[in-house]
Parts: C-alpha cells; sequence; structure tokens
C-alpha cells in the first residue's frame, strides 16, 4: 500500500489511536506518527509500545505539519482541543475524530477549523472494554464498520482518502448526516450501555452476602453486562452528555417497552413473552449474518 498522509498526529491515543497505529504501521499508510497525550503514564507506555515515532503532550507541538490529525479523545474535550490546535493546522490538512457521538462534535469542533483544512468526523464502530494505548491491536476494525459524517461542501478527495485509509485498515464505511448517527447510535450503543451500567449499579446496590453471590454465580447475561459496564466511564459520560435528546428519545420508548414486559410476566401470558423473545432471537440471528457479532460469541450462541 502507498503512503497516504506523510505525517498523522494522535491527539489522545488510547485504544483506538493505538489500534490504528498499530494498523498503519502494518499497512505503511503513513510516513511518521505522532502522539499526544496529557498523561506522562500514557506517553511512557507509547515509547514502550513503540506506537509512534515523536511523543508529546504539547497539541500545538503535535499537529505541527502533520497531514491528519485524528482527535481521539472523550467527545466532551475536542472543542477545546480545536480551539488549541486550530490556528497550527497545515493547509489542506484533514482533522477527524473517533468519537461515538457526531452532531454535538460538529458543533464543537466546526468553528474552530481554519479554511482550506478538511474536518471530517467519523466513528469507527469497534472496541472492546479495554483502554489505554496497551489496549490496541490492529485488527480491531477489520469487517466493523465506521461511519462517517462529511459536511456539506466537504472535500470530495479527502473523504475519498481518509475512506481509503479505513478500508486498508479493513473497515467498511458507511456515511450518514450526524443528527442520524446520533439517533441511531443511541439505540445500538448508547442504550444498551446505559441499561448495562444500571444492573450492574443495581448489583453494587444489593447486601453485600448477596452481592457476593451474584459475582460468585455470575450467569453469561450479566457477565455480558458486566464486560459493556467495564468501558471506560469518563468517554461514556461525555457520550450521554453530548447525546441527550437522542438517548432520552430512545430511553422513553425502552421504558414503555419495559412497562409492557412487566404487564406480560405479571399477566403470565406465555405466548406474548414467547413472541417478543422470538423476535429478539432473529435481531440476534441477523447481526451475526452480518458478521457483527464477535466470533467466539457467533460460535457459542448463534
Amino acid at each position: 500500500m502507498s503512503v497516504l498522509y506523510r505525517r498523522v498526529a494522535f491527539i489522545g491515543i488510547g485504544l483506538i489511536g493505538s489500534s490504528m497505529s498499530r494498523a498503519m504501521r502494518r499497512d505503511g499508510t503513513c510516513e511518521t506518527i505522532v502522539a499526544c497525550a496529557r498523561r506522562a503514564e500514557t506517553l511512557d507506555t507509547v515509547r514502550k509500545l513503540e506506537l509512534a515515532d515523536v511523543v508529546t503532550a504539547d497539541y500545538v507541538e503535535a499537529v505541527k505539519d502533520a497531514d491528519l490529525v485524528v482527535i481521539a479523545t472523550p467527545v466532551g474535550t475536542n472543542g477545546d482541543i480545536a480551539k488549541i490546535i486550530g490556528p497550527h493546522l497545515k493547509p489542506g490538512a484533514t482533522v477527524t475524530d473517533v468519537g461515538s457521538v457526531k452532531q454535538a462534535v460538529v458543533n464543537a469542533v466546526q468553528p474552530h477549523i481554519p479554511e482550506g483544512v478538511h474536518f471530517i468526523p467519523g466513528h469507527p464502530l469497534a472496541g472492546t472494554e479495554h483502554s489505554g494505548p496497551e489496549s490496541g491491536f490492529p485488527e480491531l476494525f477489520e469487517g466493523r464498520w465506521t461511519i462517517l459524517t462529511p459536511l456539506p461542501g466537504a472535500n470530495a478527495a479527502a473523504v475519498e482518502k481518509l475512506s481509503t485509509l479505513w478500508r486498508t485498515m479493513g473497515a467498511k464505511l458507511a456515511t450518514m448526516d450526524p443528527v442520524h448517527h446520533d439517533q441511531v447510535l443511541a439505540i445500538t450503543s448508547h442504550l444498551p450501555h446505559l441499561i448495562a451500567y444500571t444492573i450492574v449499579g443495581t448489583a453494587s446496590d444489593l447486601a453485600d452476602d448477596l452481592r457476593q453471590e451474584v459475582i460468585q454465580y455470575s450467569a453469561s447475561g450479566f457477565r455480558d453486562f458486566t464486560r459493556i459496564a467495564a468501558s471506560d466511564p469518563v468517554m461514556w459520560r461525555d457520550i450521554f452528555m453530548n447525546n441527550r435528546d437522542a438517548v432520552l428519545e430512545v430511553l422513553q420508548r425502552f421504558t414503555e417497552d419495559l412497562t409492557q414486559m412487566q404487564r406480560l410476566v405479571r399477566k403470565g401470558d406465555g405466548q406474548a413473552l414467547q413472541d417478543v423473545f422470538t423476535r429478539g432471537r432473529a435481531i440476534r440471528r441477523g447481526i451475526v449474518d452480518a458478521k457483527q457479532a464477535d466470533p467466539e460469541e457467533a460460535k457459542r450462541h448463534g
């Protein structure tokens, strides 16, 4: 593969950023990688793992002469970062992000992007419950969707180059309007995380002896919820703070459906419950068929 971006700067290099760095090194799509983080421990890990050619805690130094800037920090920080780096971005450079919320990021970042710099918001639908640069691996994006939300009037060549980068890393590409993206992710990602945090929180409030038994005898369902609830709390705090409208809308619908389920259980309506469970099973089958399930989980529960 030929070089797509001569110099790439990662602002934040946790799971997503370090996985991108590993994949780009593997594929030869860049010449120089710069990693920027504020915590000394993170920078030390980046050096130890040789994830970047240049390591710095200075945002301005990081983006100097960069052809691609990837903002890979919690979405609540994106606006402040853009304000700092905006005046120092190279003309013709591309700026993208990897956040799970898009419209709030557009609102926060776009005002600070100078004329002649291409801002192309993005969101790779890939991840694990682990965080930090040591958690990344180059295959993270293979077979997974990455959604780009180019703004009206976006430079077509810049969008295509960024799309090529994601495809080279193994991702499938889709484009959406930022608001539509946030509505879709509210139900596919944000609501499940909110439910997982709530269920695990309920377990944590049990009496000590019962809570210990719940942990000791965890069945697969509860274990799956704890895996989701192990995700980065700062990242998820920012997601819910920045996608409130879409989350509240889908949460209201879920609350109504949950109330209906409560009625069916109370009434002992087995057939209606079976119908709901059958529809749920069909959704799972569709996810497996679309190859969006974890391969090992698909084997066990497909």
